[in-house]
């Protein structure tokens, strides 16, 4: 990995400045001669580097300010303060070569033509980006192969399933290459198969590529798949910004005991909180320091057939980091 960091984040802000005004003609009157605004702060003095090559979860819930910090870091949006550098580049100036070296993947939004297939929107692109021909069926080809596009190119973009229409966007948006990859809900909507198929692809292109990813999503699946390092982003202020697993360590104060009785059913109320029991599966709840004297006190008081500990899943960890802030 190059020591130069793909992107650079220093007290980067956005605010907005929007209209006040009260409902009723008398207040749209008082507007027209005493206009009053006020600020909201979207991302509010982030700091964070991301190094060449690494894949990084921007994790947050509605309105944190994922995609506003995306859009700033692909240019669309002027940042209200603070520095902030992609490949050397600063994202606003959309300098052609900047442009050329990332793409910016957006689950709710679409680049295809709707009418045409895909395949002319691909010829579309490589004309934008210039991509000299033998590069481009080259690169068109990995991708096909990669995403099993074989069967969707020459249909119209509107007789697309949503998770056809998702992997021939996701193709478009890299035929040129891209360096660094801005990942907004890349899977939103999609069923758990093609997910899957998502997150197998974007692993593989960063493998072969190198390339760096941000990634957002909702579905804590994808982190956990590919990411070894997450941002937690809330009310537009990082939270927590280190290894995946450290975050479950600082955050949940519990850990699962899962187990198997060996005979029938019992009350096990008194060892932690009974999350789930069917029948003589049992799935037990208990602070993290008492885990050990816990499960030796289950070993020794009941038959058990089988006995696992778990950390909890990401999606509480995230709750918990949400709910202490």
């Amino acid at each position: 990995m190059s020591s130069q960091p793909a992107i650079h984040l220093r007290d980067l802000r956005k605010v907005y400045v929007v209209p006040i005004r009260e409902a009723g003609i008398q207040a749209a009157l008082r507007s027209l001669v005493r206009r009053q605004h006020r600020e909201i702060v979207a991302v509010d003095d982030i700091s964070f580097d991301v190094a060449a090559g690494e894949v990084v979860g921007f994790l947050g819930p509605n309105g944190a300010g994922k995609t506003t910090t995306l859009k700033m870091l692909s240019g669309l949006l002027h940042p209200s303060g603070g520095t902030v550098q992609v490949l050397g580049f600063q994202p606003w100036q959309r300098q052609k070569e900047f442009l050329r070296r990332i793409t910016l993947v957006m689950g709710n939004r679409q680049q295809l033509e709707w009418d045409i297939p895909a395949i002319d929107s691909f010829e579309l692109n490589r004309a934008i980006y210039r991509i000299p021909l033998p590069q481009y069926r080259e690169t068109l080809d990995e991708l096909v192969e990669l995403l099993d596009l074989g069967q969707l190119l020459h249909k119209p973009v509107r007789n697309l399933s949503l998770g056809e229409r998702m992997k021939c966007e996701i193709a478009g948006a890299l035929l040129h290459r891209p360096q660094v990859l801005f990942l907004d809900e890349p899977t939103i909507g999609l069923d758990v198969t093609m997910q899957r198929r998502i997150r197998q692809f974007i692993r593989e292109y960063n493998q072969r590529h190198g390339s760096t990813v941000l990634l957002t999503s909702h579905y804590m699946a994808d982190v956990e798949a590919l990411c070894q390092r997450v941002i937690v982003i809330h009310h537009g202020r990082i939270l927590f910004d280190g290894p995946l697993s450290r975050l479950v360590e600082r955050f949940s104060p519990h850990k699962t005991i899962i187990l198997q009785l060996a005979n029938g059913t019992a009350d096990l109320s008194a060892y932690g909180e009974v999350v789930e029991q069917n029948g003589p599966a049992v799935k037990l709840r208990v602070p993290k320091q008492e885990t050990p004297q816990v499960t030796g006190r289950l070993l020794a008081d009941l038959p058990i057939a089988d006995l696992t500990v778990e950390d909890p899943p990401i999606e509480e960890v995230i709750e918990q980091v949400f709910a202490q802030r």
